[in-house]
């Protein structure tokens, strides 16, 4: 009989396959017992995970108060951190309140949030608060209080850096002028610390109801930063009594971290080690490209990344080495950008930042901690002092008087830059798994590179705890071709029997990483593994369990069931694996790598919702907030979808599963006029000198030979803008933007678009600003990467051109759910 294959047709009776199905189940079933056996193949790269995972060690480290008044506890073990008693793998980003306007905490930190960052960290800069002797100012821009307060109104903890030596590129570390010109800083001097236990009663009286034990958000605080310092009072001596200062102005947190590398020294068990990398070095002296940096290759001895930078030179190795066992890796300066050096400016794809997370995550990282998230300016100080770490005040860098964009995923006016959609996908899939990554042990692989330079062998590594894990692979270093590598098939052996993946040899490009999943409960459906990257989780109500994966590009994305491999495809909807023991569907919604770039995964009306968007999007007052930069239309697409969205203009229609919203039209951008007023003189030459022996910033005066243009705003912005940036593309060696005298902005050219919030600064309409380009001399010994470093013509001496300038309306809409 005829025999229809429908949901209908297979409830009422059995159905025999036709012939076609019944090759294709023959031939699904051979893959999948090829996936599934052991393979003998000479390219199947092996690694054995059978060795049981060691129980941590507790209760030897000497923290502070765990629970908070409404029985929330938060601890640390050897291994992980651990949150109301379960494994918690946090990320965490690096906001400076005193390098933002007051005005955008709020929006920014709730930005933060919806990126998938769960504490926020930052530093408080000394000299910031108390440039002159006397009273302390945390008022306006300088406001901890209200700042950490805004971070828990976003749902963020907070992790405060207390210095008093912080560096973070400022003046004196950030001490203040008259305490390094009048005493001995950074050990125990008595009159110093004297200066010290004030800053630290005065941040106490900041924070006071505002920490963990109060039932506020203050988790944890750091000590000093970068300390490797050794001698009489000093060492693990000053981290002791820096602790004590702390305990006595009230600061009891569950966390006291230091900076670990570069021979870092402190008392074990009083305080935890934190680490990072980058994917360049911006302090470097080379006018060349670096070596392949350890940042991009996975670790398995050593939690200490390579240089990081520090001031101070130890010569032995630091207690963070010797506590490796004792204490968990975390993360607190994994740079998701590269600061502006004078001599050494780089600038760094959103690959060599997203590839560092698979590295990292799998060297064994339990806290991933960004160093910046947000960029940022200095404040000037009293009188027009800068307060930037720079040669002239005796600073081993110089930097932007101003500007410390640090090429961040949020722009020092909450842009939103191309390197952040990267690196959301990482930050959701920890907070859905990274309770079970926590816990898990590296495994190294049978063939490992020999050292960061090995660009041949595969770098990858697994972290398992009994059958279950992950696999991490990473195909991309900054600035060096990989090669593919060819018929490359994973073989990992665990305590239940090998899993070998995928189901065939394939050939991994230059510039993949990923991570993927072996033996992962899916609600209740065992996948033996996925040759696509997990992101998130939804409930989607009467539409079951969803998981999000999304594909690692030119690799086919296979789902090993026990019953069966499924081949899927990107832009199918929801495909679905099976049930959960109450019969709920669990589905997978595959996306491909472009797609999970638009991917924010927000709260909204009560249940965790996917909003793919351009533009950015985050929830203040219940309602999806979408904002976006020039003029592009708003939109979103929702799932599961809003019961009844609402906002003026709005129109709303089904796609598939997903709820698209849109609101047409576009407000009209502002014309910027721009007229030459002074050309070019000649550029002096750019000495070399100071601690690091390289090239120098120009002294003031050099900036008398600057190229200059009046750029006149137009006597009406648009009102429904909510700010304007002026967006300049210029080729020279430093810019600077002025509103009369008054510097607003500054810039070490280095390919990278420069962008200035306006409205910051209450210009009045009609305002001129002028634009200041010193010239960048073809004989400066500075590093620009080769595709930005202009290509001066022969005979040509020197570089001073604004090749555009515009303005860019920064548009909001917000919608009820």
């Amino acid at each position: 009989m005829n025999c229809t294959h429908s949901l209908k047709a297979a409830k009422d009776r059995p159905c025999a396959a036709p012939a076609s199905q019944r090759l294709a189940q023959r031939l699904l079933a051979a893959l999948l017992a090829a996936a599934l056996a052991p393979a003998a193949l000479a390219d199947t790269l092996k690694l054995d995970a059978r060795a049981p995972v060691a129980e941590p060690l507790t209760g030897h480290l000497k923290l502070g108060t765990a629970t908070s008044p409404q029985g929330e506890t938060l601890a640390a073990n050897s291994r992980y951190l651990l949150k109301d008693g379960k494994p918690w793998l946090p990320v965490m980003g690096e906001y400076h309140f005193s390098r933002a306007p007051a005005s955008q905490w709020a929006d920014q930190l709730r930005l933060m949030k919806a990126a998938g960052i769960d504490i926020v960290a930052s530093y408080v800069f000394w000299n910031h608060h108390q440039e002159q002797p006397g009273a302390f100012n945390w008022r306006g821009n300088h406001d901890l209080r209200r700042f950490v307060q805004l971070a828990q109104a976003a749902g963020l903890k907070v992790v405060v850096r207390l210095g008093p030596w912080a560096h973070g590129e400022a003046r004196y570390g950030g001490i203040p002028d008259w305490v390094v010109d009048k005493m001995p800083t950074r050990g125990n001097d008595p009159e110093y610390m004297g200066h010290v236990e004030r800053l630290y009663a005065e941040i106490g009286g900041q924070l006071k109801g505002l920490l963990w034990k109060d039932g506020g958000p203050v988790i944890g605080v750091q000590l000093e930063n970068e300390y490797n310092i050794r001698g009489a009072g000093k060492g693990e001596a000053h981290i002791s009594a820096l602790k004590a200062l702390a305990l006595k102005a009230g600061m009891d947190v569950p966390l006291y971290t230091v900076t670990g590398w570069d021979g870092t020294v402190y008392p074990s068990g009083e305080v935890m080690p934190v680490f990072g990398g980058y994917p360049d070095e911006p302090w470097a002296t080379s006018t060349k490209e670096l070596p392949p940096k350890e940042t991009h290759a996975f670790r398995f001895d050593t939690r200490v990344s390579g240089d990081l930078g520090a001031q101070t030179q130890s010569h032995q190795p630091g207690t963070a080495e010797t506590d490796k066992d004792k204490v968990p890796f975390l993360g607190a300066e994994y740079g998701p950008g590269l600061p502006a050096m004078y001599r050494r400016r780089t600038l760094v794809s959103p690959d060599d930042i997203a590839a560092m997370l698979p590295v990292q995550l799998g060297s064994g990282v339990n806290l991933f901690g960004y160093y910046m998230f947000h960029g940022g300016r200095n404040p000037v100080g009293v009188g027009g002092t800068g307060l930037e770490e720079s040669t002239l005040s005796g600073g081993y860098n110089d930097t932007p008087r101003i500007s410390y964009d640090f090429q961040a995923p949020l722009g020092p006016d909450g842009q939103q830059r191309p390197v952040l959609t990267k690196l959301r996908p990482f930050h959701y899939f920890l907070r859905d798994y990274g309770a079970q990554l926590a816990t898990m042990t590296v495994r190294q692989p049978e063939r490992s590179p020999a050292n960061p330079a090995d660009l041949q062998t595969p770098r990858w590594s697994v972290r398992s705890n009994g059958d279950s894990g992950f696999l991490f692979f990473n195909n991309h270093v900054r600035q060096y071709p990989m090669p593919t590598q060819a018929g490359v098939r994973f073989e990992v052996q665990l305590p239940g029997g090998a899993v070998t993946l995928p189901s065939q040899p394939v050939d991994i490009p230059d510039g993949a990483y990923f991570i993927w999943p072996v033996n992962l409960d899916l609600d209740g459906v065992a996948l033996r593994y996925a040759t696509a990257q997990p992101v998130t989780r939804v409930d989607a109500g009467a539409q079951g369990i969803v998981h999000v994966f999304v594909t690692t590009a030119g690799l086919p994305a296979e789902f090993a069931l026990a019953d069966r491999l499924q081949v899927l495809k990107p832009g199918s909807g929801l495909q679905r694996l099976g049930v959960t023991a109450a019969g709920r569907a669990v589905s997978v919604l595959l996306l491909s790598p472009a797609q999970a770039e638009q991917l924010n995964v927000l709260e909204i009306a009560g249940q965790r919702r996917l909003v793919f968007s351009e533009q950015q999007a985050w929830v203040a007052d219940g309602r999806l907030q979408l904002r976006g930069v020039g003029p592009h239309p708003l939109g979103a697409a929702v799932f599961p979808a809003l019961a009844r969205p609402r906002a003026p203009g709005l129109q709303v229609r089904q796609d598939g599963v997903l709820q698209r919203l849109a609101l047409p039209g576009s407000i009209p951008q502002p014309t910027l006029k721009i007229l030459p007023t002074r050309p070019a003189g000649n550029a002096p030459r750019v000495l070399k000198g100071g601690l690091a022996n390289a090239a120098v910033q120009p002294v003031p005066e050099a900036f008398a030979t600057a190229a200059t243009w009046a750029l006149t705003l137009p006597a009406k912005l648009p009102a429904q803008a909510e700010d304007v940036l002026l967006e300049l593309d210029f080729v020279g060696d430093i810019g600077r933007v002025f509103a009369g005298t008054r510097m607003l902005d500054d810039w070490y050219y280095n390919g990278q678009h420069w962008q200035l919030g306006l409205r910051q600064f209450g210009l009045k309409p009609g305002a001129e600003l002028q634009l200041s380009v010193l010239p960048l001399r073809a004989d400066a010994p500075i590093y620009i990467d080769a595709a930005h470093r202009p290509a001066f013509a022969a005979g040509q001496a020197q570089a001073a051109e604004l090749r555009g300038a515009r303005l860019l309306t920064v548009r909001r809409m917000s919608i009820s759910p």
